[in-house]
């Protein structure tokens, strides 16, 4: 445990998420309190400029808060936009990516959604428990969603004929009652997070994941 901590001292990950969530704050400042239009960019548009917008619109949107709007907002901001799952999960079960290419940009987006979840925990109609099944299956999944690098691959591929989406899995009426937060209250106002660093904790939830959601079999799944 104790080699476990150095690593991830050494990796300034909780630096890394105060710079995700302070970034992505100035952002939905800038709309929300100015009016102001927010143009984000990083080197290629689909790693830490994700990130960025996709947290503005949890901090402003309260749909983006809800299981559907998040999985919407998962499908439009990563999925759609071109996040290279396949070679940034150069560790997953389906990737042949050399592991220069590997980099934990969306694990790191959902440790950021977790910390405003924690601040805000009547705000999100999701539990924790969502976000761990999210991370799970960006690595390995029977489900086709975080396969390839782009909607173009995967459409190249024909995963929607040969594949089956992972947000029918997540849509089904018991999975849907097992990934709520029975906290939840719908709350139409923007959210602002902390980033002072006594805020921000470390998710216990993300590497307790085998502990916390049951073993996805092939064989389990029955279309809803």
């Amino acid at each position: 445990m104790d080699r476990w901590l150095s690593k991830l001292e050494a990796s300034n990950w909780q630096t890394h998420v105060k710079e995700i969530l302070t970034t992505a704050c100035l952002a939905a400042q800038c709309i929300d309190r100015e009016g102001a239009s927010v143009l984000v960019h990083g080197t290629e548009g689909t790693d830490s400029t994700l990130q960025v917008t996709s947290l503005a619109q949890i901090i402003l949107d309260p749909a983006c808060r809800t299981i559907q709007g998040f999985q919407a907002l998962v499908e439009r901001e990563w999925l759609q936009a071109g996040h290279p799952f396949q070679q940034r999960c150069s560790q997953s079960a389906y990737s042949n990516s050399k592991p220069r290419c590997e980099a934990p940009v969306f694990l790191l987006f959902l440790d950021c959604v977790w910390q405003i979840l924690r601040q805000f925990p009547c705000s999100f109609q999701f539990s924790q428990h969502f976000l761990v099944l999210l991370f799970e299956h960006a690595y390995a999944s029977q489900f086709g969603t975080f396969m390839g690098n782009s909607a173009s691959e995967r459409s190249k591929l024909n995963l929607s004929q040969k594949t089956v989406s992972l947000w029918s899995w997540v849509n089904r009426p018991q999975e849907v009652e097992r990934l709520s937060n029975p906290l939840y209250e719908a709350n139409c106002l923007v959210i602002w997070p902390s980033v002072a660093p006594q805020s921000l904790l470390l998710w216990e939830g993300k590497n307790l994941a085998p502990f916390l959601t049951p073993d996805l079999k092939c064989s389990s799944y029955s279309q809803a």
